[in-house]
């Protein structure tokens, strides 16, 4: 996002000028500078994460993550659990069932995961008829493939760095981007809200730019913070860490060593934000409240489920072991529900049928509960609205990193043999606003300030000792 009053020329010979001028806004140099160096390492993850985001998003309105949404014709009354589950595990040789989702809706089919050896097969089936409609590979379809590069870049963790440093510089450069674009010296709010549709050339790409960006930033800022949230340090080391419900609150109801996020899989984010790092409790006590009478098995803690009352599914992980839990679950982040306000965990002991933990939403801590609605809204789940304004976000996302790329192609100096970053003014003052703004993004996003505190001792000692490279970056 660049401002509408001081416009940086192709030559680059003004722009200098203008930089070294004592009437020249030489902040407005030194924020564009960080806007272009930050933006060389962002755009790409900008563009990388829009894409991949626009591909789950329209593949999880349209056809359901794995295969939920298919429609079956409801006939007289379902089947129950255990039948459908026999019929699953019959149709993978070997397989158990580990996990259960109830059908969306009446005209919607079952789902189960069937483990194996070799990995996990889902199993959909008609609920009516038990007769299994299709399989496929659990949690690693087109969905899941767009969801991991999105995450990590199949990279693992060191994937999941490179992109946590990309958010937090993208903060960085939304924050220049606003301060550069902002109306100054009597300029017309019109032409920092909307795009001069007339102009031509570089001043056309210069307008769309700034504007798109200026109506997008706070989204993305929305955005940025919530899939830092997730992200290895920011996210699993500090706020997460902060803000991760507490197990002591269960009444002393005995606990395993397995953590809620042993549920998810792979990629794929299956538990409440707020609980991933929570213990599990463990079966094979007295404690907890009575709620099953009887056999304790799928269906009766599939009926307990029903009985209370979800809007939408739920799904049901079954005991690992002799020490697991029934866990019945329903949150919005897994389209369970369109809201986030209704998400609940519950925990049964597998040999009393007694609630050993029920962890709603007015449980979650402050932070959680906003990553509850931030997550939901991240991934266009709160209805047609949130699919098409995320539809439109992401494009307009990739639209200003296009943009910004066309712009620097255009200001280059042909045959310069350099990056053309902005010029550098003279005798530059020191921005009190702009150093307390980048201390605190590097107190609080520490890969940020690594980065930043990287790129000045570079500066300062390896490109001053080779200034081949030195120019080849100006």
């Amino acid at each position: 996002m660049t401002d509408t009053t001081i416009p940086p020329v192709r030559t680059g010979g003004s722009a200098l000028a203008a930089a070294q001028s004592p009437a020249a806004n030489k902040f407005y140099f030194i924020a564009w500078r960080w806007h272009f160096y930050a933006g060389l390492y962002v755009i790409p993850f900008l563009i990388m994460l829009a894409t991949t985001g626009l591909v789950m998003l329209w593949i999880s309105w349209m056809a359901g993550v794995g295969a939920e949404r298919m429609a079956v014709q409801p006939g007289g009354v379902a089947l129950s659990a255990s039948t459908l589950q026999m019929a699953a595990e019959a149709a993978i040789p070997g397989g158990r069932a580990i996990q259960y989702v109830e059908p969306l809706a009446a005209d919607r089919v079952a789902v189960f995961s069937v483990a194996t050896e070799a990995g996990n097969t889902g199993v959909a089936l008609s609920p009516y008829t038990g007769e299994v409609l299709h399989t496929f590979p659990w949690r690693a379809g087109a969905y899941d493939l767009a969801n991991k590069i999105h995450g990590t870049l199949l990279l693992g963790a060191f994937g999941d760095r490179l992109i946590e440093i990309a958010a937090s510089l993208g903060l960085v450069m939304v924050a220049s981007g606003v301060y550069l674009h902002w109306p100054r010296r009597g300029a017309s709010w019109r032409n920092a809200l909307v795009p001069r549709l007339s102009a031509r050339g570089r001043t056309f790409w210069k307008s769309l730019h700034g504007v798109v960006g200026f109506w997008v930033s706070l989204m993305l800022i929305v955005f940025l913070i919530s899939g830092l949230s997730w992200a290895g340090i920011w996210g699993e080391k500090i706020v997460q860490a902060w803000s991760t419900f507490p197990a002591e609150k269960w009444d002393s109801v005995p606990l395993s060593d397995d953590v809620h996020a042993g549920m998810n899989h792979g990629a794929a984010k299956e538990v409440p934000w707020g609980l991933e790092q929570t213990p599990m409790p463990a079966s094979g006590s007295l404690k907890g409240t009575a709620a099953i009478e009887g056999t304790v098995d799928i269906d009766s803690v599939a009926d307990f489920a029903r009985s209370l009352g979800f809007v939408g599914r739920f799904q049901v992980n079954l005991p690992k072991g002799d020490a697991g839990v029934w866990t019945i679950s329903h949150d919005s982040m897994s389209n369970d529900g369109p809201d986030p306000a209704a998400d609940r965990t519950i925990h049964i002991d597998r040999f009393t049928g007694n609630v050993l933990a029920d962890v709603r939403y007015a449980d979650y801590s402050p932070y959680a509960k906003a990553m509850a609605w931030g997550i939901a809204f991240h991934e266009g789940d709160l209805g047609v609205w949130n699919f098409v304004l995320n539809t439109v976000f992401c494009l307009s996302v990739i639209g200003v990193a296009v943009s910004g790329l066309v712009m620097w192609w255009r200001r280059r100096p042909s045959g310069a043999g350099r990056l053309a970053a902005p010029p550098r003014p003279e005798d530059v003052p020191f921005w009190k606003g702009a150093a307390a703004l980048v201390v605190v993004l590097g107190i609080a996003f520490p890969l940020a300030g690594a980065t930043i505190v990287a790129v000045l001792l570079l500066d300062a000692t390896l490109l001053r000792l080779l200034p081949g490279l030195r120019r080849a970056l100006a």
